[in-house]
């Protein structure tokens, strides 16, 4: 079922869902079960899985340093397939544009098709470790809208090269990303909100926003981006403070101000269990304020951790 169906469906009754990442390659998706089973019991709709740009790594041979390309978290599109089958829910792939060649991303859209799944999340990616910016791969998509049009082509029935002869149309459902206090690499957020709205004409179906620490910034993000003719449900992404650490990690990475009472009270912490218990306390009060104020979904980032955001959903749904 499609993301916007679950939420018609709900009746304006905000729902539960979350996003996991897929484990490093050589692990056993046990791990992953036993993170996702404490979170079965808040009914989510669906369940995001993350994609991973590749890498290079450096292996000696004869003396030299060979380079090669390697994906240290394979497998997004199996772990769909295995989390659909197991719990009985919808699953999101994370699609990117960097990394794949056109060719290879229709290759991935198929596969999902043949798998039943009905929506996908349709991103720009990151920029590989070694670049400064992101660059495009070599005949791929160069931003998330030509991404959702090509996921839209499919849709229509119209692949990049074949002429196929009344094909079974994909129906996908797209999902795109939208950030409160803009991309990082966007010059303003006005700039950053035609962006997302060339998006939505293009045909993504909602928004999941970037993770935020401040609501106000989320209701004002809706507002300005309904003031500009976007219809489609924002969907707004939390992410509980775990370590002290993501006080500096996050702002440089997402490009987000954390509000000042949030970072005195992680820093007065002592210890790993004082933050976890304050990153919680925030966001319970964040989840109290975003549900009196009826949005679609409540999407956690969870990064492969289920105990604080169980503490968290057991306070609500």
């Amino acid at each position: 079922m499609k993301v916007t169906e679950h939420i018609k469906n709900a009746k304006g009754k905000s729902l539960f869902s979350f996003e996991i990442i897929p484990p490093k390659k050589g692990l056993s998706i046990q791990q992953l079960y036993d993170n996702i089973d404490p979170l079965m019991e808040f009914n989510p709709p669906f369940i995001d899985v993350t994609t991973s740009r590749e890498e290079y790594v450096y292996i000696e041979k004869d003396g030299l340093l060979d380079r090669k390309v390697t994906r240290m978290r394979p497998g997004t599109v199996g772990i769909c397939a295995a989390l659909k089958y197991k719990y009985n829910v919808d699953t999101i792939p994370h699609i990117l544009c960097g990394g794949f060649s056109k060719e290879e991303t229709e290759y991935v859209l198929v596969d999902c098709h043949y798998l039943g799944i009905d929506n996908l999340m349709a991103l720009r990616g990151d920029a590989m470790k070694h670049q400064r910016f992101f660059e495009p791969t070599e005949g791929g998509n160069n931003y998330a809208v030509d991404l959702v049009k090509q996921i839209s082509d499919l849709n229509k029935g119209k692949y990049l090269h074949d002429v196929i002869e009344k094909p079974q149309k994909s129906n996908f459902c797209i999902g795109v990303a939208g950030y409160p206090e803009k991309h990082l690499e966007a010059p303003s957020l006005a700039s950053d909100l035609k962006r997302l709205k060339e998006k939505v004409d293009a045909g993504a179906d909602y928004v999941v926003t970037q993770m935020f620490f401040d609501n106000k910034k989320y209701f004002a993000f809706v507002k300005a981006a309904r003031e500009m003719g976007i219809t489609v449900p924002i969907i707004p992404g939390i992410k509980p403070i775990a370590v002290k650490k993501h006080l500096q990690i996050l702002p440089q990475v997402f490009a987000l101000d954390l509000p000042e009472d949030l970072i005195n009270a992680v820093e007065q912490c002592t210890d790993v269990k004082a933050i976890r218990e304050v990153g919680v306390a925030w966001a319970i009060q964040q989840t109290k304020e975003l549900l009196e104020a009826n949005v679609p979904v409540i999407h956690f980032y969870s990064m492969g951790k289920s105990d604080n955001i169980k503490s968290i959903a057991s306070k609500f749904f």
